[in-house]
């Protein structure tokens, strides 16, 4: 049996699919007499479509990540699925008039309208490679790419078995996919490491027992619908083989695109969310069908990062995690230390780890983290059932300046409860903040993901949710069908409003546009601390603490504390204060706040000076770290949907 993999675009052309990667090493070890190879059609699009129109590598970004939530990249290849190179044409300008600047629109349009061709000449060279199963992976913008060549794969060479899975095919939406075009002959839903080699070992028998493979969508005799009931667990870590990277760099090196990215590996250590099991943040659907968090053993996992790291030569990394494994840190990460491999690695973590651990990541190689902060106020992080305060993500951007960590957050709102009055105490202490990483880009109105419990509880405050709008000027199918098939719903706008969060912008703009050149630094000599700063709001820009009520104060407010227990602590240090008074503490940090030295929320502070460790080479060397990586990826980290591999994996910009 011969089996090809296909990533259309608009997968990242920086990485291979790990996904792919996996379903290979699946395929090649746990089907006998199955032989399997990998199509990197994202990379033959780039030199396709660079041969005939200027496209640059930040147009390819805008259209596999940036536009997500327009949907620009399925509708560009909606005209491929069709076979109309002027599919809804009108309807996508209509809405997309005043969203898109005219530059994008008529790229976007050209696009369209080209594609088909590319389509036809992947499918043409799909069905002379003479594969008995072609599957197709889909996830981000990759639905309407892949069903397109499904679809004309099919045209050509009926008996070619055709499958997709992936993120955009779990659960309702990959019965979705499998009920609405028939080209499609079987749709894996769920993770893919099992389900995909048992159903290639079951179509080579004479009489093949559909039934028994694990969320699989296909067909009876009579051409109807069937749906195999979902797994009732995920797979366990030692199921998930290291994944076979073979060809995607010897392909990038012979494409337009290697002068537009540095490629990166992608490594997986564990799926799920140990934190999501606990506690479903009310706006992620990241996990899909399965939360249950669960890793690899530390010497499997270590054993993968420094192998993919020999066989290919390449020391970036995206770890593709929800969440940290916080046993790696007495593990994997250690030894990644002592195995003397520069190693750049990109994680996402949660926002309470403290510096000792984030010196860890650091001296690792994981320069470029993904805390997963979303606010600054503890009320807001509190409907978010984040499970941290404002004043510890704001310790964790204060830590991770310190420690070298570059930090890749999202500012969200749109929350049922919250209000204007949540927002304004932190708007105002924004311009003390300037000097650690702002967020990514600008704050957005929260997106109902399916999976997530805004979709899935109405109670919480979201009701009548619709398709988003861009579903339906790119499939023609009714509305109950696009609900089934889609990630991310239109809802009513809740929690504050526009005048608030135009102020909350405006600061957030200024902060970005700020950061490069502001500092606040602290350096502990003992007798005094020395503070140094340079930001726009603040007119000091040295200040020396030599009493001995203000050091001491200033080292407990390393950590938050409220006003009492900071007082508390103060009565009972190795040098008892005992003469100090509620008073005075409250008038030492209200100075402080005056003064943007510390940061308030909820009743608690927590001062946001780093130690002074030369932050501006810090700086300089995460640029070095970091060339080439897309502005706007890390936005979309969280995001995104992410699910186990069934054709397809979390893009490490999904993870």
């Amino acid at each position: 049996m011969r089996v090809l993999l296909v990533n259309m675009p608009w997968s990242p052309i920086d990485l291979p699919s790990l996904a792919l990667g996996i379903l290979k090493s699946s395929v090649d070890e746990r089907v006998p007499g199955a032989t399997c190879e990998v199509l990197h059609a994202n990379l033959e699009f780039t030199d396709w479509i660079t041969s005939r129109t200027e496209f640059s590598a930040e147009d390819y970004e805008y259209y596999a990540l940036s536009s997500y939530f327009l949907g620009c990249g399925d509708w560009v290849f909606s005209s491929a699925l069709y076979d109309d190179p002027g599919w809804k044409d009108a309807e996508f300008t209509r809405v997309m008039t005043g969203k898109l600047r005219k530059s994008r629109m008529r790229m976007t349009r050209h696009l369209h309208e080209r594609v088909p061709e590319f389509v036809a000449d992947m499918a043409r060279r799909i069905v002379e490679a003479e594969p008995d199963v072609v599957g197709f992976t889909s996830t981000f913008q990759q639905n309407t790419a892949a069903l397109a060549a499904a679809r004309q794969v099919k045209k050509l060479a009926p008996h070619i078995r055709t499958v997709m899975g992936g993120a955009n095919c779990d659960a309702e939406q990959g019965a979705a996919v499998h009920r609405n075009f028939p080209f499609v002959d079987y749709v894996v839903r769920g993770e893919g490491e099992q389900a995909f080699p048992q159903l290639l070992a079951t179509l080579q028998r004479d009489d093949p027992d559909l039934t028994t493979v694990a969320g699989l969508c296909h067909r009876g005799a009579d051409g109807t619908h069937l749906a195999n009931p979902m797994p009732t667990g995920p797979l366990p870590p030692a199921a998930i083989l290291p994944p076979d990277y073979t060809g995607y760099f010897e392909r990038l090196a012979t494409s337009v695109a290697r002068h537009w990215v540095e490629p990166k590996l992608v490594v997986e250590g564990a799926r799920g969310c140990w934190w999501g099991e606990k506690h479903h943040c009310t706006f992620c659907g990241l996990n899909g069908s399965f939360m249950e968090f669960r890793s690899k053993s530390p010497d499997v996992f270590y054993e993968e990062i420094m192998d993919l790291a020999r066989r290919h030569r390449v020391l970036d990394m995206y770890v593709v995690d929800n969440i940290l494994d916080m046993g790696y840190l007495k593990t994997v990460l250690p030894r990644i230390i002592d195995s003397g491999h520069d190693l750049r690695m990109h994680i996402e973590i949660k926002a309470n780890m403290r510096r000792p651990q984030l010196q860890v990541l650091a001296d690792a190689g994981l320069i470029y983290v993904q805390p997963g902060i979303e606010s600054l106020n503890s009320r807001v992080l509190d409907l978010m059932d984040k499970g941290v305060s404002g004043c510890q993500n704001v310790r964790m951007l204060r830590d991770a300046a310190e420690t070298g960590l570059s930090v890749s957050w999202n500012y969200l709102h749109g929350f049922p409860g919250e209000t204007a009055e949540d927002y304004e105490p932190v708007i105002h202490q924004l311009p003390a903040l300037e000097h650690l990483n702002p967020p990514v880009d600008l704050s957005a109105r929260i997106a109902i993901e399916r999976f997530s419990p805004y979709f899935k509880r109405p109670e919480l405050g979201f009701t009548g949710l619709r398709p988003e709008e861009h579903y339906r000027f790119t499939y023609d199918l009714p509305e109950n069908e696009l609900y089934d098939l889609a990630y991310v719903f239109e809802a009513p706008e809740r929690g504050i409003e526009e005048d608030t969060v135009n102020k909350l912008n405006d600061a957030i703009a200024a902060w970005k546009k700020r950061h490069v050149d502001a500092r606040l630094t602290h350096t502990d000599l003992g007798d005094q601390i020395v503070l140094v700063s340079r930001r726009h709001a603040f007119s000091w820009r040295t200040m020396r603490l030599t009493d001995p009520f203000e050091l001491a104060a200033f080292r407990f407010l390393d950590q938050p504390h409220t006003p009492a227990a900071l007082l508390r602590k103060l009565h009972g240090g190795s040098a008892p204060l005992t003469d100090r008074t509620p008073a005075d503490v409250q008038r030492l940090l209200d100075s402080w706040v005056g003064h943007g030295l510390v940061f308030t929320d909820a009743g608690q502070y927590v001062h946001i000076a780093p130690a002074a460790v030369n932050q501006d080479l810090l700086r300089l060397d995460y640029m070095r770290h970091t060339h080439g990586r897309p502005r706007s990826e890390p936005a979309l980290v969280d995001l995104v949907p992410q699910s186990g591999p069934a054709l397809s994996a979390p893009s490490p910009a999904l993870s």
